[in-house]
């Protein structure tokens, strides 16, 4: 039997889970292994503030700590909200994509600069960042304002990428460049042609470390 990943989308939204499940689909051809995504119902409309994050780690506790079925669990949202309380409760692999992707950049050895959604989240991402130890490869944050929601139909979407993501690079030092929230994994190969850096889309980052546990 093939080895389950599931992602586990906290935010009560199909649109974005679907947008997940889309974006794993080149992957499914290529590993030896079953990847499914949910949404949680009973979790927040969004992941923006301490409230939300709270509701949205109740949710996947109770998701991965009633799951007998996968083999390993990524909670499919920045914030990785509920990471720890969830390895807690469960003996499987969880990861969060926000660790993915900053533990796949410490692999370049080089300083990262995030995509965020918005400045409300900023402060947050710097504060984890500190507690993963990474803030000396941290060169900075700046945000897209844009309605992520909507991203592959926003033809202005990409241009904003780039415009930020060279803000990064030229202004903070940033050598690499992550996606600070899901839903942007369309854009990354243009927009890594154009800027000249690797670009990490935390979702494949948290594939990546998944699928290297299972050992697939």
């Amino acid at each position: 039997m093939k080895p389950r990943i599931l992602f586990i989308n906290p935010v009560a939204n199909e649109r974005i889970t679907q947008g997940i499940d889309e974006s794993l689909e080149p992957c499914r051809a290529k590993h030896a292994v079953e990847i499914s995504s949910i949404t949680l119902e009973d979790g927040p409309l969004a992941v923006e503030d301490d409230v939300e994050i709270k509701m949205a780690s109740r949710a996947v506790v109770n998701e991965i700590w009633g799951n007998d079925t996968a083999d390993a669990f990524v909670i499919a949202s920045y914030a990785d909200p509920g990471l720890e309380l969830s390895r807690a409760k469960t003996q499987k692999p969880v990861f969060g994509l926000q660790e993915s992707a900053i533990s796949m950049s410490a692999t370049y050895g080089r300083r990262f600069g995030v995509l965020a959604p918005s400045w409300s989240s900023i402060q947050r991402h710097i504060a984890y960042v500190r507690q993963l130890g990474c803030q000396d490869f941290h060169a900075g944050e700046r945000p897209l304002d844009l309605a992520i929601e909507n991203a592959d139909k926003d033809p202005a979407v990409l241009q904003k990428i780039l415009e930020t993501g060279r803000q990064l690079i030229d202004e903070d030092g940033a050598e690499t460049l992550i996606f600070g929230c899901v839903g942007l994994a369309m854009h990354r190969k243009a927009a890594q042609m154009e800027l000249g850096v690797p670009i990490i889309d935390p979702v494949e980052a948290a594939l990546t470390m998944a699928l290297e546990t299972l050992g697939t």
